[in-house]
């Protein structure tokens, strides 16, 4: 089903669809025929210019080149310029605004509960599901990827992490210790869940925090550039940073390594014929570097911000090497993926998205022209399959000027008029969805899930304490120095429970003795500080150029105790009783497991 676009004089109609559904009958006569697999490998932070096959001389990445070759490739496919709307765009097939996701943290980035998910829909079907890597799109259950029709998690739910090797990452809730570099871990992950479900159909989603900084690569990638001459710049050279440019591509040649031990397995399981592969980025390039001329990188709304690669693979259905130049775009994958494996889907919620199956499997398709929307912190640009319409009004003939340096809305009012008209009807009709204020609490306790991770990144620091960085995902609370600082959440317990509590500090000899509480609703629970732990930061000693975020270190837990939480909203509480150092500690998580 597609959105119908008409004009009718001055003013531009869309209409989108109220529902959609894939239909898949199946004769009596003929044996049920096994569904296609699907697995999605989503780069973070990788430009379209990232890659060999389009151009770039700077970098080798043989496997996606092959994979284009065998597959399908999009020429103009778009994303949003960062990573948690692109990521609630594949889940949803919706404008991720449609869905609550309006920031990358703090509690932005959730994916509102009522949303169905592409997991949800693939694991009604009958597919095991999983997913190994960055989420990005809520931590508390139900919005944890559990919650959202995962069976299986294997890594992070913020938007950026602090260490890639050996990190602390979690499993289905619980805390564990990563191990190796984590790309290579969230792969070996999801070949061993391919082997465990060869025989029946599975949904596997590895969404890599790779090249997403910090800039932390092995050396086997990293010996590739250190000492090589580029050829190839981007389009501000005066402006980019060489070493951040040869560590963003080390990490992407590791990448490439990756998506070939993905394409191996499945081909040596003899499931290669019947497996749907699809590979693509969450938005531009994190640094200035060769983008094929683009306009603007990461957090931009122009070409070089939201313009990234999509391959599809199918060797059954699809005739490789074949190219697709109609725009298409994140919110189109769920329907698309639907559609090819055939599974019924009806959903009350309007889908922004199409499907892609007829550019994918028919010659010559008949195809609607339509409009793509990219949006990020109030600048809304649209794209039709030959103009783009910037924030600023300016309009560009992108078939012929991808660097979107000749402004032709003088030249063409009529153009400019309908793209105007339609960034309106963005405005009025999707973007209104999202709530001037964000007024969901942090979950506790959900019934569906053991665990509750409640981390310093979700939380508001008062007094004298700091965030260890401005960036909140990896980062911890310090300079907790007062009995008046405390550290607070706006939470919602689930339902009644008991729940064992640990807390994740560190804190220097000199500071042991603090006693502290903390209080949730009615109940509280005391602590004391009577173990040193003082572990010096990291990550610099991996870093191939200097992070802007948080450095890390390892934590330790004390245990709390346990609490009774009663039904219902509620303010979470750290607060100090007594300081008889200098500090009571630095501050990383809360871990609630219920215990009834």
């Amino acid at each position: 089903m597609k959105s119908i676009i008409k004009s009718t004089g001055r003013m531009l109609m869309i209409t989108l669809p109220v529902c959609v559904t894939f239909d898949h009958c199946i004769t009596s006569e003929k044996a049920p025929v096994k569904k296609p697999n699907v697995v999605i490998i989503l780069a973070d932070d990788q430009a379209w210019g990232d890659l060999s096959l389009n151009g770039n001389n700077n970098i080798r990445t043989p496997n996606i080149d092959r994979m284009a070759s065998e597959g399908v490739s999009f020429t103009n496919f778009y994303v949003c310029a960062v990573s948690s709307p692109t990521r609630a765009q594949l889940l949803t097939g919706r404008y991720a605004v449609r869905g609550g996701v309006y920031s990358t943290s703090s509690g932005g980035e959730r994916l509102d509960l009522d949303e169905t998910t592409i997991a949800d829909i693939f694991k009604k079907a009958g597919y095991a599901t999983a997913a190994y890597g960055k989420w990005h799109n809520g931590m508390q259950y139900p919005y944890h990827p559990n919650g959202r029709g995962f069976n299986d998690f294997y890594g992070f739910c913020s938007g950026h992490w602090g260490e890639y090797f050996n990190p602390m990452l979690e499993h289905n809730g619980a805390l564990v210790k990563g191990n190796g570099y984590v790309t290579d871990d969230f792969t070996n992950h999801g070949l061993t869940f391919m082997k465990e479900n060869k025989d029946k159909p599975f949904f596997l989603y590895l969404p890599y925090n790779t090249p997403h900084s910090p800039m932390q690569v092995p050396d086997r990638w990293w010996n590739n550039f250190k000492d090589k001459d580029l050829k190839m710049f981007g389009t501000r050279p005066e402006q980019e940073d060489i070493q951040y440019t040869k560590a963003a591509l080390a990490m992407s040649e590791n990448i490439d390594w990756n998506v070939g031990r993905v394409l191996q397995m499945i081909k040596d399981l003899g499931i290669e014929k019947n497996t749907i592969v699809v590979y693509f980025s969450d938005n531009g390039p994190n640094n200035w570097r060769w983008n094929g001329g683009m306009k603007g990188k990461k957090g931009w709304v122009d070409e070089g911000g939201v313009r990234v690669p999509l391959i599809v693979k199918w060797p059954e259905k699809l005739i490789g090497g074949k190219t697709v130049d109609q725009i298409s775009g994140a919110i189109d994958l769920l329907p698309t993926l639907a559609d090819l494996a055939g599974i019924d889907y009806h959903t009350n919620k309007p889908l922004d998205g199409v499907s892609l199956k007829p550019l994918l499997v028919e010659r010559n398709p008949k195809w609607q022209d339509r409009y793509i929307y990219s949006y990020w912190s109030h600048k809304l640009s649209a794209r039709s399959q030959k103009y783009r319409l910037d924030n600023d009004g300016k309009l560009f003939d992108i078939e012929k000027d991808r660097g979107q340096t000749k402004d032709l809305s003088m030249q063409l009012p009529e153009v400019e008029e309908k793209l105007n008209a339609a960034k309106e009807i963005f405005r009025t009709g999707i973007l209104s969805e999202l709530p001037l204020k964000d007024n969901r609490p942090f979950l506790i306790g959900d019934p569906g899930a053991e665990y509750t991770q409640v981390p310093a990144r979700d939380g508001r620091a008062h007094g004298n304490i700091k965030r260890s960085n401005r960036w909140p995902n990896c980062s911890f609370f310090t300079n907790w120095v007062s009995l008046q600082d405390e550290i607070t959440w706006d939470v919602d317990v689930a339902a009644d429970g008991d729940f064992q509590v640990e807390l994740y500090y560190t804190c220097p000899k000199a500071d042991l003795g603090s006693t502290f509480e903390m209080i949730l609703g009615d109940s509280v629970l005391t602590g004391k500080i009577i173990e040193a732990f003082d572990p010096p930061l990291r990550g610099m000693e991996d870093d191939r150029v200097k992070r802007e975020e948080s450095y890390v270190k390892d934590w330790k837990p004390i245990n709390l105790g346990v609490i009774h939480a009663s039904k219902g909203p509620a303010r979470l509480t750290l607060k100090a009783l007594k300081i008889p150092g200098h500090s009571v500690m630095d501050f990383r998580l809360l871990m609630f497991k219920r215990v009834n």
